[in-house]
């Protein structure tokens, strides 16, 4: 809504495979049948061509993919817009649409075309934000770039119910032209739980551990991916990672009922995990941020049976 407002425009881009949420925007936005009702929504949404190098049409091998994808956004304000956008809305990288990493430059170009037509550029951090992704404390910075927006929630309270949007005074002023509040805005005791997990991040070094321990995690993984043949594709960045599991490598047939498996079986065996992508063939692995190698070892030890047992 900031965004339209400010911009004076109404068309909105998104990804393929995005997921932002329930409400009727946010389901508008989102790019997943599996989460929108058949319910009007998406008025004024368009949606380009999702940058996965592992499913899409370039892959990381490909010289300069990150603005080859990015090309698409340039396409789609052209072709299904007035020529001018409100916003360019992304996860920095995509959570349940199966951890996601857009390849180099990717969002660096895509914000640049967006905000030639007018847009401003809004980054969702649900997932990656408050040093999940380790080498950066936000997820945008692992792409080197500043939205004009920021959504946060999840990481900020810790469990407890908060969240957030941060922007530009002139972006947020916006909504003094008319009467705007929520019940729950500010509420003090939730922002006394936001303000002490901030302290908790950087009196326990977080997102070092990110760092260390997620790229143990990592290790981990391709060991795994070294000793069974379902699984093609490991990603992530710091405690935010994902294994997309397949049926035939080369021709990447989706192992949907095998995943559903392992989550199970995962479960049954002490370690909950998530589980999503579009295909439903991703587990999506996004752990307390301060769990320990130890904890790793436990984690990579149940998915070894697991899918020994396949």
């Amino acid at each position: 809504m900031m965004s339209r407002l400010y911009t004076g425009n109404y068309d909105i881009g998104a990804l393929r495979n995005c997921y932002h949420g329930g409400s009727p925007s946010a389901m508008g936005l989102t790019a997943h049948s599996t989460w929108k009702y058949n319910y009007p929504h998406s008025f004024g949404i368009q949606h380009a061509v999702n940058a996965d190098p592992y499913r899409g049409p370039y892959g990381h091998d490909d010289p300069g993919v990150g603005a080859k994808y990015a090309a698409d956004i340039q396409n789609l304000i052209e072709h299904s817009t007035p020529g001018r956008v409100a916003a360019f809305f992304a996860e920095s990288i995509q959570g349940v649409g199966g951890t996601v990493v857009f390849p180099d430059g990717y969002l660096k170009a895509a914000y640049e075309y967006a905000r030639a037509a007018g847009g401003v550029c809004i980054a969702d951090e649900v997932q990656t934000g408050f040093a999940r992704t380790g080498e950066k404390y936000w997820g945008f910075e692992t792409q080197d770039v500043v939205p004009d927006i920021v959504t946060m929630a999840k990481g900020i309270g810790n469990g407890a119910p908060l969240a957030a949007v941060v922007t530009r005074p002139e972006i947020a002023q916006k909504l003094s032209e008319r009467i705007h509040f929520n019940t729950f805005g500010g509420n003090p005791v939730s922002c006394a739980m936001g303000k002490a997990v901030l302290d908790v991040i950087d009196q326990e070094n977080i997102q070092q551990n990110c760092v260390e321990v997620g790229g143990y995690l990592m290790d981990g993984y391709k060991r795994l991916m070294a000793k069974h043949d379902i699984i093609g594709d490991v990603r992530g960045k710091g405690l935010m990672t994902g294994m997309e599991l397949v049926k035939d490598r080369t021709t990447k047939e989706p192992a949907s009922a095998e995943a559903v498996q392992i989550f199970e079986r995962s479960k049954d065996l002490g370690l909950l995990i998530g589980k999503g992508g579009f295909l439903g063939n991703v587990l999506r692995v996004k752990p307390p941020m301060c769990i320990t190698k130890a904890d790793v070892d436990y984690m990579i030890e149940v998915l070894d049976i697991a899918l020994a047992e396949l």
